[in-house]
């Protein structure tokens, strides 16, 4: 019983300083993010967590990149502080505008949930292949009701907008969800019915972006969709 306190108080420490490293990180790095999109490879668009720039996911970015794969990600979405319904509609323009298709999102947190919802319409939705979402709250979290803003608030189980997405299972096939056996922020888990669920060994809400676990779920959905 101590040991797993005290595994769990580690992770916790440890996904905290993942956090504030890429916080410092994207400060002082002028990277240009439309050079991770050049090249022919599959279209793979990143959608970070609230009040995260894309350069939480620039690991996987780099990774990806490196295999060959056109990453892409959309500048309009900030800091995603917006509502997930205004999130979608910026991601939807950016697609709207390009040329892309047999699309893989690779989202973190409330990223994952723009993504479900993008992939749920009639009409974008059909240009996106699949999912692979990270730490993401798809049955909300009991912390969400304790939040001051309403954008944290919005992670609420009984929220409407929580409540809608669970509504939606037809596009959950088309989904890989992946978590840590401990999740700090989402007591509940990230499991989702009729997706593919892949619980790693470790915890944390942040660090499980960098496990290679997460790499290669992405590369494995994105060489089926080449295949196809």
């Amino acid at each position: 019983m101590i040991s797993a306190i005290v595994r769990r108080g580690w992770w916790w420490a440890a996904d905290y300083a993942y956090a504030l490293k890429w916080q410092l990180r994207g400060v002082p790095d002028h990277t240009d993010p439309s050079s991770y999109a050049e090249g022919a490879g599959p279209a793979i668009v990143l959608l970070p967590g609230v009040y995260e720039s894309w350069r939480f996911l620039q690991p996987l970015a780099v990774a990806l990149r490196r295999r060959g794969y056109a990453v892409h990600v959309i500048d309009a979405l900030g800091r995603n502080r917006w509502p997930v319904d205004v999130g979608v509609g910026h991601v939807a323009d950016y697609l709207r505008r390009r040329p892309l298709d047999d699309v893989v999102l690779v989202a973190h947190s409330k990223g994952g949930l723009i993504g479900k919802t993008l992939m749920a319409d009639p009409g974008i939705g059909r240009r996106i292949r699949g999912m692979v979402a990270v730490a993401t709250p798809f049955g909300g979290s009991v912390y969400g009701r304790l939040m001051p803003t309403r954008s944290l608030r919005a992670f609420s189980p009984t929220d409407p907008g929580i409540l809608a997405l669970s509504r939606i299972v037809d596009v959950n096939r088309r989904i890989v969800s992946v978590y840590g056996a401990f999740a700090p922020h989402i007591p509940g888990g990230s499991a989702l019915a009729g997706a593919r669920n892949v619980r790693l060994a470790t915890g944390g809400h942040f660090r499980v972006l960098a496990h290679p676990r997460v790499v290669a779920e992405v590369e494995r959905m994105v060489e089926s969709t080449a295949a196809r």
